[in-house]
């Protein structure tokens, strides 16, 4: 079998929990080469993994010959510049989410890797959820009507403290917003792939619990070109966790209590159903499965930069209409 020889540029939970054993699992990649800034926890994470090299800086990945794509799992101040190295370096880059701080590093992402005829997608790995091709199986089948509106909360109680591992979150320069820009753009690109386009966004930001740079709670309104409204309610500060989608129609409605799950509910005038349709056990391989196979047949991504800026250009509107 052909394969796609991969560096990964950094090593925090997603790389260790979904990235590096998809890397290693997936028959048509060959997982080359890492990248740690803690050098010396570099060698044993290439070893658990089976990646053969391992270098202290990303720039040196990227000088490697052997390798023809990178995955960069940094935080998110730091993907334009790599995107960008990467692509002059000849690499195609499948880039963590959010794809960057803004919509003008975006195009320069975009514009790179077109430049330099390499490919480039971003990491909003529930484009690949079963549940979410079977959501919109149903919505076309018109089981449950015209949809009126639908409604997203994520909640995930967050308050890391200062030294901790993951306190860069709290960094306004270098995280870009707090849980809406975090996890909030994966439920955006989830409706963006229901529903289709967005032409009107309003957002709500806010501190309700925590004094940090960036907010602790957010809600955000749409309207959809297709027709319906939609909230989306996302809080680092809520103690109870949600994972909900819920859809209604002028004929029924679906719901889905944890989204990773992949359990739906189906009601409508005369019946109700509920059918499982669970992801991969690993959440990120179909992701770098459907990537790695797109350079290979030499076709385009699921999930390409295209994706990536449209859910940067929403957020951009949600914090501009915002107050914090």
């Amino acid at each position: 079998m052909k394969q796609l020889r991969w560096g990964l540029i950094g090593c925090g939970d997603i790389s260790k929990k979904r990235v590096a054993p998809a890397l290693r699992d997936l028959p048509n990649c060959d997982f080359v080469a890492v990248n740690r800034a803690q050098y010396h926890l570099a060698e044993s994470f290439a070893e658990e993994f089976g990646a053969r090299k391992w270098y202290k800086t990303w720039r040196e990945i990227l000088a490697d010959d052997e390798i023809d794509a990178v995955y960069i799992a940094t935080p998110v101040y730091l993907h334009c510049e790599q995107t960008v190295a990467a692509a002059q370096a000849g690499k195609h880059v499948l880039c963590e989410k959010p794809m960057a701080m803004n919509t003008a590093e975006c195009d320069r992402m975009i514009d790179a890797c077109a430049d330099n005829n390499v490919k480039l997608g971003i990491a909003y790995y529930r484009h690949h959820y079963p549940v979410i091709a079977r959501i919109k199986e149903i919505l076309v089948s018109g089981e449950i009507g015209e949809v009126v509106f639908v409604q997203i909360n994520a909640f995930e109680y967050f308050n890391p403290r200062p030294g901790q591992e993951r306190y860069w979150f709290m960094k306004k320069e270098q995280a870009g917003g707090g849980p809406m820009f975090d996890f909030g753009c994966h439920r955006i690109e989830v409706l963006l792939n229901i529903l289709g386009p967005v032409i009107y966004t309003r957002g709500f930001i806010s501190n309700i619990a925590f004094e940090r740079e960036v907010e602790d709670t957010a809600t955000a309104f749409f309207s959809f070109e297709s027709g319906p409204n939609g909230v989306l309610n996302v809080t680092h500060a809520a103690f109870e966790s949600q994972d909900t989608l819920d859809i209604f129609g002028s004929e029924g409605s679906i719901h889905v209590q944890q989204l990773n799950s992949g359990c739906i509910t189906l009601k409508t005038r005369d019946k109700e159903r509920s059918e499982n349709h669970p992801p991969h056990t690993n959440i990120h391989q179909p992701l770098i499965d459907n990537f790695t196979q797109a350079l290979l047949e030499n076709c385009e991504p699921a999930v390409g930069g295209d994706i990536g800026r449209v859910v940067n250009i929403i957020e951009e509107e949600i914090y501009r209409a915002g107050i914090i």
